[in-house]
């Protein structure tokens, strides 16, 4: 499993960053087909992080994953990994 090829680039909105804020959540652009279990391992193996819950939602601008991390992990410490900010 290449986590490149299910996960696409992080979602970013003012929205997206007050959730990471309050939730320690990031949002992504994933893979169609992919479900909730093949994110939360891609995630996890990108970042060398423990995830605590994935939501997806479909738009027309395609399939979204809200990450929720557990609580040793930062949101805002893998937002700066990747460039968010």
């Amino acid at each position: 499993m290449d986590p490149y090829k299910i996960i696409f680039h992080p979602f970013v909105t003012e929205k997206t960053m007050n959730f990471m804020e309050k939730n320690n959540a990031l949002e992504f652009v994933v893979k169609r087909d992919a479900n909730k279990i093949t994110i939360k391992k891609a995630i996890e193996k990108m970042f060398e992080v423990k995830v605590k819950k994935v939501n997806t939602r479909i738009t027309k601008g395609g399939k979204h994953a809200i990450v929720i991390f557990m609580p040793e992990f930062k949101a805002e410490d893998i937002g700066m990994r990747i460039g968010i900010f």
